[in-house]
C-alpha cells in the first residue's frame, strides 16, 4: 500500500522545535501511523544517560586542541559511564582485546578532531588490541563484516539537509544511497542502524562539541561556528542527538534574540525513538548529568 507524504509546514516546524524541547511529538501524520507497528523492541524504561563534559582550557586562542586536556575529558566520560575509577578497566568494560573494533569519525564541514581519534585509539591499544583491530570506520566501502565492535565519534552540527547532522546520520552512508535519506526523508535515517552489519554494533558514542556548527551547508560559514568546548558522551544516539539539538537550537536562537528554528526540520530524531526504537528523545526521559566548565552551557 502507498502512503501518502504530507508536506511539513515552517508552521508545523515552528511548533515542532518547541515540541522537541518539551519533549512532544514532531512527527507529520504520514509516520505517527507507523509508530508501534515495526516489531521491534521498545528502548528501556529507565532515563537514558547523556554525559556533557567541558572544559575551558581544551582549546587555545588559535582554537589548537590541548590534547592532555582533552585526554582528561574523556577519562571523566569513561569513568562517568561505566563506573570504574580506573581507566583501563573503563575500557574493558565495554570493549575486549578480543574485538575489532571501528572508528566512526565525521569527516566533512565539522570534521571529528584528531586528537579525539588518537585518544580512543591509544586507549584501545592500552587494553591489549592489536593495531590492525583498530579501524576507521567511516565510507561506503567499509567492510562491518569482521568487525564487532562501533565507537562513533561525530561532530556536533546543523544539517543543510537533515537538520542535525551528527550521531543517528553519521552511519548514512553505510545505506550505500545517501540521497534517499535526506529532507523528509531524514526521517528513515534510524533503519540504517538496523542493517545486519550494524545492528548492535554501537558500544560508545562521543560527539565532538568542541567547536559546534549551528547553521548552514554544505559550504562552512564561521559565523556559526563557536567554541563550546565540550564533549557530549554516552549510548543511546537519539538521547545525544536530543540533546545536541537542544544545544544548536539554543544557540540560534541566542544569536537571533528570537526564536531561529533549525531548516529544514530535524525529525529523524523523534523518528530514530518512536518507529526504530533506537532510545529516548523526549528531555524527560533523558539524564543529561554535566561535568566541568558551565559557562553558556545552553542546556
Amino acid at each position: 500500500m502507498k502512503i501518502k507524504k504530507e508536506v511539513i509546514t515552517r508552521r508545523d516546524f515552528l511548533r515542532g522545535t518547541a515540541a522537541t524541547a518539551l519533549g512532544l511529538t514532531v512527527l507529520p501524520d504520514w509516520l505517527k501511523a507507523g509508530t508501534g507497528k515495526m516489531g521491534i523492541k521498545s528502548a528501556a524504561d529507565q532515563k537514558s544517560l547523556v554525559l556533557v563534559v567541558r572544559n575551558e582550557h581544551v582549546l587555545d586562542s588559535s582554537q589548537k586542541v590541548d590534547k592532555k586536556v582533552m585526554e582528561a575529558m574523556v577519562g571523566e566520560v569513561m569513568t562517568a559511564l561505566t563506573g570504574e575509577k580506573e581507566m583501563k578497566k573503563a575500557w574493558l568494560k565495554l570493549f575486549s582485546p578480543k574485538d575489532v573494533v571501528g572508528l566512526v569519525p565525521t569527516s566533512v564541514m565539522n570534521p571529528t578532531h584528531n586528537e579525539l581519534l588518537e585518544i580512543v585509539q591509544e586507549s584501545l591499544l592500552a587494553i591489549g588490541l592489536p593495531e590492525a583491530n583498530i579501524r576507521l570506520a567511516q565510507g561506503r566501502s567499509v567492510d562491518l563484516g569482521s568487525i564487532t565492535a562501533l565507537i562513533s565519534l561525530p561532530g556536533l552540527k546543523a544539517h543543510w539537509l537533515t537538520g542535525i547532522g551528527t550521531v543517528i546520520k553519521n552511519y548514512i552512508l553505510y545505506s550505500g544511497a545517501p540521497r534517499n535519506y535526506h529532507y523528509e526523508d531524514s526521517t528513515k535515517l534510524g533503519e540504517i542502524w538496523h542493517l545486519p552489519s550494524v545492528k548492535g554494533k554501537t558500544r560508545l558514542i562521543i560527539v565532538d562539541a568542541l567547536l559546534p556548527v549551528c547553521d548552514r551547508g554544505p559550504q562552512f560559514d564561521p559565523r556559526y561556528r563557536w567554541p563550546y568546548k565540550g564533549l557530549l558522551a554516552g549510548t543511546d544516539p537519539v538521547a545525544l542527538d536530543a540533546v545536541g539539538l537542544k544545544i544548536i537550537q539554543t544557540k540560534r536562537d541566542e544569536l537571533r534574540g528570537e526564536p531561529w528554528p533549525i531548516s529544514p526540520p530535524p525529525i529523524s530524531i523523534e523518528a530514530a525513538d518512536k518507529i526504530y526504537k533506537l532510545g529516548h528523545s523526549q528531555l524527560e526521559n533523558i539524564e543529561i548529568r554535566t561535568m566541568g566548565w558551565a559557562q553558556e552551557l545552553l542546556l
